[in-house]
């Protein structure tokens, strides 16, 4: 019989909708069923009865209740139990992400094309995967941040509940240094700059449009950027730093800046732009570093992550060289 679930909202997802969380979690779930469940008090959040259109907050946790056929992620087919194979190898396939590992926390290296949560369609995904390691109590390592599907690099992951309401708050007070580094059509001018716009879900599709303040769902975002090296006027390597964390929210804004990553199929938008011989159609973006107050409130977490291949080829096609990179000088700053 399934179990009720207590899922904890990731700094990324803040500000999201209710029922906007739900249809993302759990595509299958019907918006009448959906409804019933809130008018029933059988879907709460912290403890307390909510609405379709409650904004949810970093850390808080949201009580699911059993949803019938519904499954997060998989259709019923996969939602069968796993096979004790299958949980050792998602184990093996999970250990060999590892960068850093404590008694608290777990920074992974999640490879590009690999979902950290589920969807329509997606039979395995990082969420998944870590019931491998879920222990004699019943608990697994929770999620305290996202990556999109084909960003690659650091992910941190909580061991314990504590771990999990300690990182959740690092990043909703913003004491968390994230940089990622990309490859932008064109070189953006000036070299370092800052981007704060307002983002909104477009709707009808799975991308986010830069909006005006006062705009439904609107929330104010703010990247900075610094420019590494270039290769001509053609490409450039990219240090970026997400102040705020919206969903897509660097790729929305390199598109904004008029310089979009490289690779990336929905917010790529110069027409008739060619790719460079050598180079993978791949999005190349990656989630290069994390700096955060270790939850046991001693030391800071400090990963970085490698490139990905397919950015490794590129960066040998174009002679940028990973090992110059001093985070001195090429981190963005305020």
């Amino acid at each position: 019989m399934a179990a009720i679930e207590l899922k904890t909202v990731t700094a990324d997802e803040a500000g999201m909708r209710l029922d906007r969380w739900f249809k993302s979690h759990y595509p299958g779930l019907g918006f009448g069923h959906l409804q019933k469940l809130l008018r029933t008090g059988q879907v709460r959040v912290d403890g307390k009865r909510a609405d379709s259109a409650t904004r949810l907050a970093t850390g808080q946790s949201v009580r699911v209740p059993p949803l019938g056929v519904v499954v997060a992620a998989d259709d019923t087919k996969n939602a069968r139990p796993k096979s004790s194979r299958l949980i050792a190898d998602d184990r093996k396939a999970v250990e060999d992400m590892i960068l850093y590992e404590d008694d608290q926390v777990m920074v992974l290296n999640k490879p590009a094309g690999l979902a950290v949560q589920g969807g329509s369609g997606l039979s395995r995904h990082l969420d998944g995967m870590l019931d491998a390691f879920t222990n004699k109590k019943g608990e697994k390592p929770r999620l305290v941040h996202r990556l999109d599907r084909e960003t690659s690099g650091v992910l941190l992951v909580a061991k314990t509940r504590k771990a999990a309401q300690e990182l959740t708050r690092a990043f909703r007070q913003r004491s968390t240094r994230k940089i990622y580094w990309a490859l932008l059509a064109g070189v953006p001018k000036p070299r370092q700059g800052r981007i704060s716009t307002y983002l909104a879900r477009d709707e009808g599709s799975e991308k986010m449009k830069v909006a005006r303040h006062g705009d439904d769902e609107a929330q104010h975002a703010v990247s900075l950027y610094s420019v590494v090296e270039q290769s001509a006027q053609k490409l450039a390597w990219v240090s970026l730093r997400p102040v705020t964390g919206r969903t897509h929210q660097l790729r929305a804004h390199a598109a904004h800046i008029g310089h979009p990553i490289v690779g990336d199929d929905k917010y790529f938008n110069i027409e008739n732009w060619e790719l460079p011989g050598g180079i993978q159609n791949r999005l190349h973006l990656l989630a290069r570093r994390i700096v955060i107050p270790h939850p046991s409130g001693h030391g800071t977490i400090d990963v970085s992550a490698p490139l990905p291949p397919h950015m490794q080829q590129s960066w040998n096609l174009l002679g940028f060289d990973a090992s110059d990179y001093d985070p001195d000088v090429s981190d963005p700053e305020e």
